[in-house]
This record gives structure tokens, sequence and C-alpha cells, in this order.
């Protein structure tokens, strides 16, 4: 039985287990796959990346506090977030990966770092 390559279809060489004929047909391959195929993700992925760094950059000290209006001009988006966090006290977190924020009174945030 002769083997061929995932990628290009060529005769494989070599050991038994082999998929593929060359690094780059193994590349190729595998970012065929993997690629974000709908603009859907890719969108919400951009959106999350720019959340969390804009997080990142207000929250340098792990914990601190900012305004809703500080957010917004900094291109934050309150629609996309990754998990949310509610304490023992009902207390609810939003965050964006280890990035955090509890809404406060009078358009105040509180920003955290989760370790």
């Amino acid at each position: 039985m002769n083997k061929v390559c995932l990628e290009c279809g060529d005769k494989l060489l070599g050991r038994s287990d082999k998929k593929f004929c060359s690094d780059y047909c193994r590349n190729a391959y595998n970012n065929t796959i993997n690629k974000d195929s709908k603009n859907l993700i890719r969108n919400i992925n951009n959106r999350l990346r720019k959340n969390w760094r804009i997080l990142e950059t207000l929250n340098p000290n792990q914990k601190t506090k900012t305004t809703r209006t500080k957010l917004i001009q900094n291109g934050f988006d309150f629609n996309y977030f990754t998990s949310i966090y509610t304490t023992k006290a009902g207390t609810i977190y939003y965050f964006v990966y280890d990035q955090g924020y509890l809404p406060l009174e009078n358009d105040f945030y509180a920003l955290v770092k989760r370790e």
C-alpha cells in the first residue's frame, strides 16, 4: 500500500506513519484547516483582542478605576467579553480573558486582572 501526502498527493517515502512529504505541505495543510473561514469569527476575535489591549493599557497595576467615557474613547465595546464571574455577594465582573471590569456607580468601572 502506497501512502500519499495529504496536501499535494506525492508518494511518501520514509516512516510508516508519515502524512506529509515536506514541512511546506504540513504547514499548508494545517493553515488551510485552521484558518478563520468566516469573517464573523475573525471580527469577534479582533474585537476581543482590542478590548483586552484597552483594559491592559488602562490597568497597569493589576487593579484601578476608570470611567465609562475613557473606555469608550479608547474604542472599548461592552458587547464583547469572554466570561462573567459572580462573587458570593452577587457582584458581577465581566472578563476579557484575564482582564476584568466591574461596573460601579456614576459610570465608574473597577479594572482588575485575574491571576
